[in-house]
């Protein structure tokens, strides 16, 4: 017997159909959690007699690499330039010694020159203006002052300075005749120093008065005794210094 169209074909068996994949959402399942961090070490229990163990050594620091080395400082060096060989080639041996410092040339002359060197600076190399003339003292030296004679020029824009040697009783010949600013300096120097001046018209203490003893600025000089016998004998009182 023919088969007939309408029939209708037996339905598959529910094992015969591929069963579909639910998700466990669309099946109404909870999602999966993330696992969990690994848990941290427990601590170690402190030492016997209540201790607490030290703690782990930590890793060395990167070496930090040396500093450079600082440069060297600057320093009096010796002079020849072409101003030192012409105060040379004019004075000679009276130029002792010469060397630059801080940009700033030093000449050291004999002591006897001294007028003479002064005025040659002033009109030849035009260093007319004496900007300070001060002394400076080393009583373990015999010739225990350096006389300091600080020049300035206003054309060349430069700076010279000129120091002679003299101990404690010799006499610097005075540069006022050359430069009128040194009769009040020299007198300065005069006060706090003892030095003589042989030439200057007017020689006296200019700071202190005259019946002061002593010069305040020699190293080996005590303040305090002679402002006590100074303020007592001509003020009747103590100082309280």
């Amino acid at each position: 017997m023919a088969n007939d169209p309408e029939e209708k074909q037996p339905s598959a068996s529910p094992k015969d159909e591929p069963s579909a994949v639910k998700s466990p959402a669309a099946a109404g399942e909870p999602a999966s959690k993330p696992p969990a961090p690994p848990a941290a070490p427990a601590a170690k229990p402190p030492a016997p007699g209540g201790v607490p163990p030290a703690p782990a050594a930590k890793p060395p620091a990167a070496a930090v690499p040396p500093k450079p080395p600082a440069p060297p400082k600057e320093g009096p060096v010796a002079l020849d330039n072409d101003l030192v060989k012409r105060y040379k080639q004019r004075f000679g041996d009276a130029i002792r010694e010469a060397w630059i410092d801080r940009k700033q040339s030093i000449l050291v002359v004999a002591r006897e020159k001294l007028v003479e060197i002064a005025t040659y600076s002033r009109d030849e190399e035009k260093f007319d203006w004496l900007s300070d003339l001060t002394a400076v003292d080393w009583p373990k030296r015999e010739q225990r002052f350096d006389i300091v004679l600080n020049m300035y020029s206003m054309e060349k824009n430069e700076r010279l300075r000129v120091k002679v040697y003299a101990s404690a009783d010799e006499r610097v010949p005075s540069v006022q005749g050359v430069w009128a600013t040194a009769n009040w300096e020299e007198r300065e120097v005069y006060d706090m120093f003892g030095v003589i001046f042989e030439g200057h018209p007017e020689l006296k203490r200019i700071l202190l008065p005259d019946e002061w003893q002593g010069y305040p600025l020699r190293k080996d000089y005590d303040i305090l005794t002679q402002d006590t016998a100074w303020v007592r004998e001509n003020l009747g009182i103590e100082s309280g210094q």
